[in-house]
């Protein structure tokens, strides 16, 4: 069922970013006088297939749904009748070409925004950015952040979550030394900025949790060492571990709050464990032995137990980020254009080797996120969706052979010329785009399997 939910979800993405995306050239196609002879979803055998409008323009679903295209009439791809000349492609001003190319990947761009722009007016549940005690010895220990400080500001951009703060941190912090952080104190409630040391960071902490040598973590209330629920089938079943039982000891050691539980579980794989629990009135010694697995490349025990929380203590940390129309769209329109600048800005360290090509995605774990976001819930989908709408137009807009990009560049070439660039010219670029884009393939593949197989 999983299985089917993510390719279900992951069509479902493909097809709203691919159809948008060919919409927006058979738009600017048609008011520029273009006649369109195919739109279609997909390449490969037509699925469904319908003939409509003034031009016979075939409307086509085919069967691999790993992009699309609009065929326009255009001398350059075979016999065009004498009628039709005028609304040729290759026949039309340069300006109406690049226009028409460049509306595919902007298409994408305002889908973007109109995403953001809808969930932001109706409201996206959200972690307050209230932070942990920091670990000492890290940055935020030594500029002074206290657990329970709420971030207000980083730098000058106001923050209203806990996704905005890992966001503008990602965004600011790499190749900076200190970047500045306004808090609402825990402990007096006033306002106080901090400078934070960012110098630590370098460009392989993206590949993993880059908060976490800053000294930042999401606050969470302490938690009783109480079992709340015990998975069938574990060690912690299997050992006579119970609902409602009160850890007190572990190996001899006192345990005062679930953290001290988890550590010492993950801390022992394959090594049996005293466990001393309070049950109702008395006090039960019980053995057992955690399963080892494997997470983030290391073996750490784990027995299948789930701690008892007080839900409104959690509710506490939560929020809604909400804003009027108006303002909404504003947010909208300066985080689609932020991220689209972070994702240029990213793909330009990998191309001169600061960032890992570890980081590129291919279709498999796009097909992941996808059935992850949509079993989280359709807020999570419309968000990833609108985050690979943005990575979709930009990836297009770059000047590679057979991109929208590509095609752009030889238009401005032919501007500054004056007239087209070569045949010759665009056919060994084809041959040149064709190898970096099977090689780009190729290494998001590679990360597929290699993320499938490392877990």
């Amino acid at each position: 069922m999983n299985v089917l939910t993510t390719l279900l979800a992951f069509v479902v993405a493909l097809g709203v970013l691919v159809t948008v995306h060919e919409f927006g050239h058979y738009l600017v196609a048609r008011l520029c006088g273009v006649k369109i002879k195919r739109f279609s979803v997909g390449f490969g055998k037509p699925l469904w297939m319908r003939r409509a409008g003034r031009d016979a323009t075939e409307w086509v679903v085919a069967a691999i749904p790993l992009g699309g295209y609009v065929k326009m009439v255009d001398e350059r791809e075979g016999e065009v009748a004498p009628a039709d000349l005028p609304r040729a492609f290759n026949r039309q001003p340069v300006a109406r070409r690049f226009a028409i190319v460049c509306a595919g990947p902007v298409a994408n761009v305002i889908l973007a925004v109109a995403i953001f722009w809808l969930l932001l007016a109706y409201g996206v549940p959200a972690l307050k950015p209230v932070i942990d005690a920091p670990p000492p010895g890290t940055p935020a220990a030594a500029a002074g952040f206290a657990a329970g400080d709420t971030i207000l500001r980083i730098g000058g951009t106001p923050v209203a979550s806990w996704q905005d703060v890992r966001w503008n941190l990602l965004d600011d912090a790499f190749g900076r030394k200190s970047i500045d952080i306004t808090v609402r104190s825990a402990t007096n409630g006033s306002i106080v900025q901090r400078p934070l040391d960012v110098s630590v960071l370098s460009y392989a902490d993206l590949d993993r949790d880059f908060m976490k040598p800053l000294g930042f973590a999401l606050y969470t209330p302490p938690i009783a060492p109480v079992i709340g629920k015990v998975l069938p089938g574990t060690p912690a079943a299997a050992s006579g571990l119970r609902e409602g039982d009160v850890i007190t000891a572990i190996a001899g050691q006192p345990i005062d709050n679930w953290q001290q539980v988890v550590t010492a579980i993950r801390g022992h794989p394959s090594m049996p464990l005293d466990i001393q629990v309070r049950r109702a009135d008395r006090t039960l010694q019980l053995n057992v032995t955690p399963e080892a697995v494997s997470a983030g490349g290391s073996r750490i025990g784990r027995i299948g137990v789930a701690p008892k929380v007080d839900e409104s203590a959690l509710s506490n940390l939560v929020t809604e980020v909400r804003y009027p129309l108006l303002p909404a769209l504003a947010h909208a329109a300066r985080k689609t254009w932020d991220m689209s600048v972070f994702t240029l800005k990213m793909l330009g360290e990998m191309v001169i080797g600061h960032v890992s090509l570890k980081n590129l995605s291919g279709p498999i774990t796009i097909a992941d996120y996808a059935g992850q976001s949509a079993h989280v819930g359709w807020v999570a989908y419309l968000g990833f969706i609108a985050l690979i709408s943005i990575s979709l137009g930009v990836l297009n807009l770059l000047p590679i052979p057979l991109l929208d990009g590509g095609h752009l560049m030889y238009y401005i070439v032919e501007i500054f010329r004056g007239r087209p660039v070569p045949d010759k010219v665009i056919e060994f670029g084809q041959q040149v785009g064709m190898v970096l884009l099977v090689t780009l393939m190729a290494f998001a593949l590679y990360n597929d399997i290699n993320r499938l197989i490392s877990g």
